[in-house]
């Protein structure tokens, strides 16, 4: 690599991080560790990082807040790694606004082609070829700010989203009128492929139709497709 990504690797286990950065770097990144939130801030301040690898469970403050908290100031990648393998705790990390996933124990090779993948749409323009895009859609009496990343409902009030909600409701709204496979949308979303027992967009989209307002019965917004996946099923007018 020319310019080989940074990658910071925030784990309280010493072992794994040294391990994992080893591997990382006979594959050509550059690493940086950390034990804990305060030396996360740390190295945040000291070098340029283009993605942390954020273990769940950390002395002090867990990886769920320190995730939260870094999105209020930085839209820097971050791969999760949690040892619990329940789906409300991996959706607990994408709501926080993780950027994708890896259950521990993980083999090296498998982080590694998630960090690529993650790297890949994060990095896929430099910053003087980017598209302009919209600063808001409005759909259904909805307006999505793509600035403030949050939703006002017909009544003008502000509905917060998650880092997970805002990316699924704009794959929605850039393919409105379209159905998306549950696969599709995982992989727009988080860049992997979806596995035979992965519900986590299920769980999402329940989410994000209640912050719409939907019932859950017969929701008009986002409809489930039989055997296919969702539907935005609105017209979405771009300014």
């Amino acid at each position: 690599m020319e310019n080989p990504a940074h990658i910071l690797i925030v784990d309280d286990d010493r072992e794994i991080s040294s391990l994992l950065a080893e591997y990382l770097e006979k594959n050509g990144y550059r690493t940086l560790t950390a034990g804990d939130g305060k030396a996360m801030w740390k190295a945040l301040d000291e070098a340029r990082v283009d993605l942390i690898v954020l273990d769940l469970n950390l002395p002090g403050e867990d990886g769920l807040t320190l995730c939260r908290n870094l999105r209020t100031r930085s839209n820097l990648p971050v791969i999760m790694l949690t040892a619990r393998g329940e789906p409300v705790d991996r959706i607990l990390g994408l709501e926080m606004g993780a950027d994708d996933y890896v259950p521990k124990p993980f083999e090296p090779r498998e982080l590694f082609a998630r960090i690529r993948s993650v790297l890949r749409r994060t990095q896929a323009l430099p910053p003087n070829l980017e598209h302009d895009e919209p600063r808001q859609a409005r759909f259904a009496g909805w307006t999505m700010d793509f600035t403030a990343r949050h939703l006002i409902n017909p009544q003008g009030v502000v509905v917060a989203l998650s880092g997970a909600e805002f990316r699924l409701l704009k794959i929605f709204l850039e393919h409105a009128n379209r159905v998306l496979s549950r696969d599709h949308l995982l992989n727009l979303t988080q860049g992997r492929d979806a596995d035979p027992f992965d519900r986590s967009i299920d769980l999402q989209i329940s989410r994000l139709r209640q912050k719409l307002g939907e019932d859950a019965r017969s929701p008009q917004i986002i409809k489930t497709v039989r055997n296919e996946g969702y539907v935005l099923a609105t017209q979405v007018d771009r300014e």
